[in-house]
């Protein structure tokens, strides 16, 4: 007699979601670190975000590298200032009942597990995937890992929701920056035709992501 199969999981939905600016608050608390005790003004008035940041000594822009030295610093020491955005972890949490919830964040890998504690302080209990640079390859190698039912991506950048619709089309994609401040200066996922829409907080995202588990947007 042949030895039984070893039955595989049932295939669930995936939601993969973002973290900064879509589950925790990123800028404003950058902001307010900057201004405290790093001598610099941030102020996103534009969409340009390497040029919102000026030295309060002398009003000059800050180079390139400053500014990737700073959120380096920012997340080495300070993401304990980071909290929930409204209805974030109740809304993955209810999501989590009907599907596995991940999130894909682009931090370095060594900054994983930190992510993942801080998560779990606000409530969150997910696995999270690092990336560096556009989230489609990431994302990819994700659902192969998952092979769920149906996947959803939610992102706070227009440029991964272009990524992830080149590399995984039949993703569902939504666009959401839950931090109202900066909200108007973020492209449009949904308007360049790589979102299925733009939904920029959670009490009216979970309906819409809830449908999108039974039926995926075309």
């Amino acid at each position: 007699m042949n030895a039984p199969t070893k039955l595989s999981r049932q295939a669930r939905p995936l939601v993969i979601s973002d973290c900064d600016e879509v589950i925790l608050h990123m800028v404003a608390p950058f902001r307010d670190w900057l201004g405290e005790s790093q001598g610099v003004d941030f102020d996103l008035a534009g969409s340009n975000f390497s040029e919102a940041m000026r030295w309060q000594e002398n009003g000059e822009l800050l180079e390139q590298k400053e500014i990737w030295r700073l959120l380096g610093g920012f997340f080495e020491t300070e993401m304990d200032r980071q909290m929930p955005i409204a209805n974030a972890i109740e809304s993955l949490n209810s999501l989590a009942e009907d599907a596995d919830v991940v999130v894909l964040t682009n931090l370095l890998d060594e900054r994983r597990d930190h992510r993942a504690r801080q998560l779990l302080a606000h409530g969150l209990d997910a696995k999270v995937y690092t990336n560096q640079g556009p989230k489609g390859p990431a994302l990819q190698r994700i659902i192969e890992e998952y092979a769920p039912s149906r996947a959803i991506f939610i992102d706070d950048l227009a440029q991964h929701h272009s990524s992830v619709k080149d590399t995984a089309p039949d993703v569902v994609r939504l666009h959401m920056c839950g931090e109202p401040s900066i909200a108007h200066a973020i492209d449009c996922a949904h308007t360049a035709g790589h979102a299925h829409a733009r939904i920029d907080n959670w009490a009216e995202a979970l309906p819409w992501l809830r449908s999108q588990l039974e039926e995926p947007a075309q």
